[in-house]
């Protein structure tokens, strides 16, 4: 059974005052109010503390050993909880052009996740493109007509010196 929704009960933490609330799963969720509402008393004491701690539960006490322990937020129940992350609110330092990727220090793992996983098409034709052995792409240039441009691109080696047959061997 499908669950659709993270249900909350009685939650106290700091200025909650015993609020029992539905949260949609998978999909955008805003949580906006006056200042000292408790916006962060629900999104970061409470749903990602308590999905956090879960987390770190459900791991071996090896593992658990090597990560910090949170409190158990003060509430009567929650359901329906995945492990969570969340976002610092404050400014990550970086530049403008940051994204949660990078702020989260996932980027890297994404990167090795798309260029493994992923296929790459040729932005010209659309076709699906693959790795080709020197001798397919000589068979594949020595098809074309004769008079076809093509373009030859080779790595620029700047401030080197010696010789760079292995480079262009490459």
């Amino acid at each position: 059974m499908e669950v659709n929704f993270i249900k909350i009960g009685g939650a106290r933490e700091h200025n909650l005052k015993n609020l029992s609330l539905s949260i949609p799963r998978n999909q955008l969720v805003v949580v906006t109010g006056l200042s000292g509402s408790g916006k962060s008393s629900l999104a970061f004491d409470t749903i990602y503390a308590e999905g956090q701690r879960k987390y770190v539960e459900s791991l071996s006490a090896y593992a658990r050993q090597f990560l910090d322990q949170m409190q158990k937020p003060e509430l009567d129940f929650i359901e329906g909880l995945s492990p969570t992350i969340a976002i610092e609110q404050r400014s990550a330092g970086g530049s403008m052009r940051s994204i949660i990727a990078t702020t989260t220090e996932i980027y890297d793992y994404l990167r090795l996740l798309f260029a493994h996983l992923g296929q790459p098409y040729c932005p010209e034709s659309g076709e699906p493109m693959a790795q080709q052995t020197p001798t397919e792409i000589i068979d594949r240039l020595m098809a074309m007509p004769d008079g076809t441009r093509l373009m030859l691109l080779a790595p620029v080696i700047r401030f080197q010196k010696g010789e760079f047959r292995d480079v262009i061997e490459k």
